[in-house]
């Protein structure tokens, strides 16, 4: 009898080209309808977006000519909408998944057009995500990301208080997140930001400024607890300037 487990593990281990581990109490009906999932999600991504990835349940890509993709296993959650319409669109690495009910917005309006939002290899983003890429997002490769994470790559000007908030523009920066760092639950990163490799980010944390690498930073709005490197963290860190008033 074939061990479908281990069948279904050396088949991914080639599409994703790194080795890939499956619990062998996980049932093989399990396993199957898995199978059956992603095969009808290739199916619908070739459909819809005329390209070879997966496509969950209810899940669309918007302006699907300005998506550009790595390659290995690409997978759109269910009901996750990713909207192309940007000056560089978006382009994601190998091995990009990105979870159900979450969002990828390029440009926050058609009057404007926003930068745009590129990813690296190997990410994942949990489910209920909102990354705003107006201001330009980029997420470095081997990062991993909790649920409910945000990013607002823009902020309105509201310096006059006589004209309406609305009325008076958005000023633009950009977020860059370093590859191989850990981003928790509830995170949200505002327009500014930059984290440097290997960052490790509590849940819930605030980020309006920038951390330089290995750095662990907690908090609303978040500030460092300690450094990954315990050989820097001899030394009185040097932090960027904040990047939010």
């Amino acid at each position: 009898m074939v061990n479908f487990t281990s069948l279904l593990a050396s088949l991914l281990s080639r599409l994703l080209k790194r080795p890939v581990a499956l619990d062998s109490d996980i049932p093989s009906s399990l396993l199957i309808s898995q199978a059956l999932t992603l095969t009808t999600g290739l199916f619908r991504g070739l459909v819809l977006s005329r390209t070879s990835l997966i496509l969950e349940r209810g899940a669309r890509i918007t302006n699907s000519g300005r998506f550009q993709r790595g390659g290995g296993l690409i997978r759109i959650g269910a009901y996750s909408r990713v909207e192309c319409v940007s000056r560089e669109g978006i382009c994601v690495g190998r091995n990009f998944k990105l979870g159900a009910f979450s969002r990828m917005v390029a440009s926050g309006t058609l009057s404007d057009l926003g930068q745009g939002i590129t990813v690296g290899d190997n990410v994942g983003i949990s489910e209920y995500a909102y990354i705003g890429g107006a201001g330009g997002v980029r997420i470095g490769s081997d990062t991993i990301v909790g649920q409910y994470f945000s990013t607002h790559s823009e902020n309105h000007v509201f310096s006059d208080p006589d004209n309406l908030i609305r009325e008076q523009g958005v000023t633009r920066t950009g977020i860059e997140v370093g590859p191989d760092c850990w981003i928790g639950a509830k995170v949200t990163l505002l327009d500014g930001v930059t984290l440097g490799r290997g960052c490790v980010v509590a849940a819930g944390s605030v980020v309006n400024q920038s951390f330089p690498d290995y750095a662990i930073i907690a908090g609303v709005p978040a500030r460092l607890l300690r450094m990954r490197d315990m050989s820097a963290a001899s030394a009185e860190p040097t932090l960027p300037e904040d990047s939010n008033d």
